[in-house]
Parts: structure tokens; C-alpha cells; sequence
């Protein structure tokens, strides 16, 4: 679905655009980024639709959420390979939308998608992650960010990176170090933290990607239900199959007492809020990523997390969480979980430790750095 954003002020001319080719309804953490950063960029106007075609559309009616219906046939070929960023004629839209003639002075995305037609004009773009080259899910995805996305990063004038290991991540790439900025992600904490545990439960949010590690984690969870008999708590794996889910559910049935494990493809948001806060602990086993945004929200309520000893949990979560092995056989995660559970100042400490952590990366920050790499390229 072909969305464009540009800023009030464009009724002189056409000064922002904002790219959100790559927005599809639908949750997701790309989805939520957007959903984060661009209503609290200076004043804009959306253009929105499926086809290529359509007209601007003021702030104020503009909902956060994109509306459910699908892409039209057009949009999801050009999205299904990748194409959507120069099969387009963006010159002939924004002149039936009344700019003739007129190019934005900036392009901004929110997504790692430059716009390849217009490689002449300042873009600043977005790395969430480079995880297909390390843990790719499809040869597709490996070869598009391997052959692919190089152009992209050619075109833009200034690349956001979520993290110091994704930086790292573009500096090995090729990518020269000036024309990187990190921005890490913001959340905002919305409720009051937990008291205590309300459960010796645990949850896992993450797809079944092969990034997120679950068949490992699995594994550790065998060991875990071995040594620690006296832990009758429930582990809930909420998250979209993908490449893993069958070695998933073949490591399912494997584990001591499957019936402990659940595997979830979704939750309402509600309905996930009360697990988080009903569990004793997130758990997240990745062996790549390039934030790990839902660890962050775990610690906006509280709720301590154990997670995989990978660079960007280091980078992060130093002092706030409980590390684990990428490949523990129990042992570790175990002595993580025990002492969870008989250690009540052990959970308190984490608790305020990770909920200070989340204080401290607001939306606000975000936005705020995002705004100022959009107002320096502008100048």
C-alpha cells in the first residue's frame, strides 16, 4: 500500500516527503516504529492508497493504524520483490495531487527503502536491523540485502541506525561511519509497575523466525524442566509462524512436559499486556537482532526478562536483565528462573532496574533526534 507524507507548509511547496511505501496494515515492530515517530514530527499531510493514485489528506484525519484493507494487485507484486521504491511514477502522482513541477528538498524514511528515482535529492533512511545477512529467513532475503539494499544505502545522504551494533553492522557493510546516526528506540510507560510476580509463568514474544532462536530455547527449556521439578510454571511462545515453526513443534513435543509449553500465534493487545504482567519473567533467546523492542516493553512494566548474552542485549540491558547462553542447555536459564522465584529482592531489582532503563528511552527522545537529522539536512 503506497502512502506519502509531506508537511503542512506544502500548500508554497512541496519541502518533506515521507516514505511509507513499506507500511502494510497490520501489526508489527516496523509497524509500530511508524506509529511511534511520525505523529510527533513537525506538521505534515498524508497522501494514502493501494493503487498509485490518490490525494492529500490533512493530519488531523490521518489514523495511526493503516486501515485493514488490502493492497491492491499492483502494490503487492511491486512489494512482494521489493520493487516498490522505483516502479512508481512519484513525479505524475504528486502532480495529480497539485504540485507540478516541484520536488521535495528532503525525503525521509522510516523503513531502510531510499527512493531510487530521485537520487539527486537528501534522503534520510532507517536500519532496523541487517539480520537477513546473518540469519536470514529465505535465500530471497539474504540476496535482497546482500545486492539490493547497497543501492539504497548509496542514495541516502544520512542513514538512522537503532543501534551502535546495527552502526557496527553498516560500518562492516561498507558504509562510511559519517553518515551514520544512532537513534534508538522510545517507549512510553504507560502503567504502574508490578508489585511482585503474579505467576511463575513466562512469556516469549517473537515470531518463529530464525533469528529468535526458539528451537534452542526449546532445548534450554528441556533442561530447565529437568532440573528445576519443583517449577510448574507455563511458558507462552506468542508470535506469527515462520520458517522455524516446525522444528518448533517438533521440539515441542520432545520436552519432558510438553503441555507446559504454549505456542500462541496472537493476542489481542489487551489480552497481551495482562500475560506480560501476569508472568514472572520475558524471555528472549535471539541470536541476532537490531533492537529488541519487546524486551524494552517487558521492562516499561516491570516485568525482569532473561535474555540471550548477543551484542545488542549487552549494548542495552547491562545491569537490567539476566543473561543466558544463546546455546544453553538449561543449566544457565535455570539458575536464571530459580532464582526469580526464590529470591524476591532478586525480582524487585530488576523490576525497578529494567522499568529505569525504559524511563529513560521516551518517545519523545526519539522523535526529537529524528527531527533534528531531518532539520540539519534541511539547513
Amino acid at each position: 500500500m503506497g502512502r506519502w507524507m509531506c508537511p503542512h507548509s506544502a500548500l508554497k511547496g512541496l519541502t518533506l516527503l515521507i516514505n511509507l511505501l513499506s507500511w502494510l496494515p497490520g501489526h508489527s515492530g516496523f509497524g509500530s516504529y511508524v506509529q511511534r515517530v511520525v505523529p510527533g514530527l513537525e506538521g505534515w499531510r498524508l497522501q494514502l492508497d493501494g493503487s498509485g493514485q490518490g490525494c492529500l489528506i490533512d493530519r488531523d484525519t490521518w489514523q495511526p493504524e493503516p486501515p485493514p484493507q488490502a493492497p491492491g494487485r499492483l502494490m503487492r507484486l511491486l512489494q512482494r520483490y521489493g520493487m516498490t521504491q522505483h516502479g512508481l511514477d512519484l513525479p505524475a502522482l504528486l502532480q495529480g495531487s497539485g504540485f507540478h513541477g516541484e520536488l521535495p528538498e528532503l525525503i525521509y524514511s522510516p523503513f531502510f527503502d531510499a527512493l531510487l528515482c530521485w537520487p539527486q535529492l537528501p534522503q534520510l533512511i532507517t536500519c532496523h536491523d541487517l539480520t537477513p545477512l546473518t540469519c536470514p529467513n529465505s535465500r530471497k532475503a539474504w540476496l535482497k540485502y546482500r545486492f539490493w539494499q547497497p543501492r539504497h544505502l548509496r542514495c541516502a545522504t544520512r542513514v538512522i541506525a537503532i543501534s551502535r551494533h546495527v552502526a557496527d553492522q553498516l560500518i562492516s557493510f561498507g558504509l562510511p561511519a559519517e553518515r551514520i546516526r544512532v537513534v534508538a528506540n522510545g517507549i512510553r510507560v504507560q502503567r504502574p509497575v508490578l508489585p511482585a510476580p503474579q505467576s511463575a509463568d513466562l512469556v516469549v514474544l517473537a515470531r518463529h523466525d530464525a533469528n529468535k532462536n526458539l528451537p534452542a530455547l526449546l532445548r534450554a527449556l528441556a533442561g530447565v524442566q529437568r532440573q528445576l521439578p519443583h517449577w510448574q510454571g507455563r511458558v507462552r511462545i506468542i508470535g506469527r509462524d515462520g520458517p522455524d515453526s516446525q522444528r518448533l513443534r517438533k521440539g515441542l513435543r520432545a520436552l519432558p512436559q510438553p503441555e507446559r509449553v504454549e505456542l500462541i500465534r496472537s493476542l489481542p493487545p489487551e489480552a497481551l499486556i495482562q500475560t506480560l504482567r501476569g508472568s514472572l519473567a520475558l524471555i528472549s533467546a535471539s541470536k541476532e537482532e537490531g533492537f529488541d523492542y519487546p524486551v524494552l516493553e517487558a521492562k516499561a512494566e516491570g516485568l525482569p526478562t532473561l535474555i540471550s548474552d548477543i551484542p545488542v542485549h549487552r549494548e542495552f540491558h547491562q545491569g537490567s536483565s539476566l543473561f543466558f547462553p544463546v546455546n544453553d542447555d538449561g543449566t544457565v536459564l535455570a539458575g536464571a528462573i530459580n532464582q526469580l522465584l526464590r529470591d524476591p529482592t532478586s525480582w524487585r531489582d530488576l523490576s525497578g532496574a529494567g522499568r529505569d532503563l525504559a524511563h529513560s528511552f521516551s518517545v519523545e527522545q526519539q522523535v526529537g533526534a529524528i527531527q533534528q537529522l531531518i532539520n540539519d539536512l534541511r539547513a
